[in-house]
């Protein structure tokens, strides 16, 4: 497949997760009565941080399909994207669709790992597309010490 379509199709599911997930966030009354820490960035910087996120996966995808040898290491790509931007988009769901910080919390030991397994996996045959993967394990991180803390600030739920 021609490198352009790659990149073309690794950026269209790029932007369908992005899409998604924007759709579960819900920034209403529930959301801004929640106490939060005094480090949180503020709203709209979160905006173009999933988009740089986003872009960066989107590369990562492309360059390591463009590495991969084998049919085989293609297919792992995919099931390995496909897991992530589900569980990307399920936590979205969880905080801001069922309200639940909580159940978040939890499911982000997943999605992080996820990006993890991804690096380590892509690592072995695209460098380039392991390395493109670091910031978005680095937001997630820093993602999941702030809904600690909002679980922390606010808890119990439900």
């Amino acid at each position: 497949m021609r490198q352009w379509k790659v990149i073309a199709i690794a950026a269209a599911a790029a932007a369908f997760v992005a899409t998604l997930g924007a759709t579960m966030t819900e920034l209403g009354p529930w959301y801004q009565n929640l106490r939060k820490p005094d480090w949180k960035p503020p709203d709209w910087l979160f905006g173009p941080g999933w988009t740089v996120i986003f872009a960066l996966a989107a590369l990562s995808a492309a360059s390591a399909w463009r590495d991969a040898k084998e049919r085989a290491q293609r297919d792992w790509i995919l099931i390995l994207f496909l897991a992530n931007g589900s569980l990307n988009v399920l936590w979205s769901l969880l905080f801001f669709r069922a309200q639940r910080p909580d159940w978040s919390l939890i499911e982000v030991f997943f999605l992080w790992g996820s990006i993890l397994v991804l690096i380590i996996y892509l690592a072995r045959f695209s460098k380039q597309g392991a390395v493109l993967l670091v910031p978005y394990l680095a937001w997630v991180t820093f993602a999941g010490a702030l809904n600690w803390s909002v679980v922390s600030l606010n808890g119990p739920f439900g």
